[in-house]
């Protein structure tokens, strides 16, 4: 037998998997289903409009872009059809239908592909997509509809199909408790975005990627725990209890979507155990902080993207350290 054969040298990693980014982003395409299937029947097909238009856009931003650039087109690998999935989720249905577009420009070209594409972007392209159109077109995508109401087209929308509808979060803002109630809140008949209204089927979802392994469990529950803890110790409003309070925080926004398909993802997110627990925490806290003290009712999207850019410090200070490790002062002495 050739001795060349018995031993070969090559970099790391030397664990061979069959999961693909492939298979890992169309179990993250599957896990968002069910939310999707209910977005289309609270609010209609519309729903399938903004969703086709934010992915198609993604898709064909992400080919012109690296056929410009010579670069290997990597479009089959899913990613950008599930940051287009996102860049809709977290839309209101009634948005202008060039929103999408301008919001996947954004993603794909400016977060993602200008650092060098999948596995390069310092933070999340859909969480920055959204805070890039919220903070340029802020009409555009706080215009939300009860569900359950009048269907709206599937192409253009007058300002007479609109009826202006305050989501929970506005009213916790204030120090309100919301007209809505905590079932209407789990189930996901309340005013929203696309994707976050129903924490049930986005905490099936994640259940569904935990059993897949795509993602674990110390991120969601230590983001989710964090938020939990701090709103029940420091409820804003007096004229409910304290774990109805926590609860409603809980169910209301895109905390669950943010914690469960944005705060997890591979590229922007610690890779030991400890440091995405560390990660979750901050996550949390930020968001409880802004809710309470900023001047947005929402603070998922901009928690993730701090915490984003702290990763790279927070796997320095909890990767493992290697075996045999001396310190170069000690070893000096």
């Amino acid at each position: 037998m050739d001795s060349t054969k018995l031993l070969r040298v090559a970099p790391a990693p030397h664990v061979k998997h069959s999961d693909t980014s492939r298979s890992i982003m169309l179990d993250v395409v599957i896990a968002m289903a069910p939310a999707l299937v209910w977005a289309v029947y609270v609010f209609g097909f519309r729903v399938l409009t903004v969703l086709l238009i934010s992915v198609a856009s993604s898709v064909i931003f992400e080919f012109l872009f690296q056929k410009l650039l010579k670069r290997p087109v990597t479009v089959l690998d899913f990613s950008a059809v599930v940051t287009g999935v996102l860049i809709a989720f977290n839309l209101p249905v009634t948005v202008s239908l060039w929103v999408p577009v301008m919001g996947s420009f954004f993603a794909i070209i400016v977060v993602k592909q200008l650092f060098g594409g999948i596995g390069k972007n310092i933070v999340n392209p859909a969480l920055a997509a959204r805070v890039f159109l919220f903070l340029a077109w802020p009409d555009e995508i706080t215009g939300f509809i009860e569900p359950l109401g009048k269907k709206l087209s599937a192409v253009s929308v007058s300002t007479a199909d609109i009826t202006a509808s305050a989501t929970p979060l506005a009213a916790l803002k204030l120090g309100n408790a919301p007209e809505v109630g905590l079932f209407d809140l789990f189930m996901g008949n309340m005013p929203g975005c696309i994707g976050e209204i129903s924490a049930l089927l986005l905490l099936i979802g994640g259940i569904y990627l935990l059993v897949r392994r795509v993602i674990t469990w110390h991120i969601p529950v230590s983001f989710l725990g964090t938020v939990a803890i701090l709103t029940f110790l420091f409820p804003k409003v007096s004229s409910v209890q304290a774990y109805q309070f926590m609860l409603m925080e809980l169910l209301s926004g895109g905390l669950i979507l943010g914690a469960i398909f944005m705060a997890t993802d591979y590229v922007t997110c610690p890779v030991t155990s400890t440091g995405r627990v560390l990660y979750g925490v901050g996550c949390g806290a930020i968001t409880v902080f802004i809710r309470y003290f900023g001047g947005y009712s929402e603070g998922v999207s901009f928690a993730i993207l701090i915490m984003n850019l702290l990763v790279w410090y927070i796997d320095k200070l909890t990767r493992p350290k290697p075996f045999g490790y001396v310190k170069k002062e000690k070893e000096a002495k």
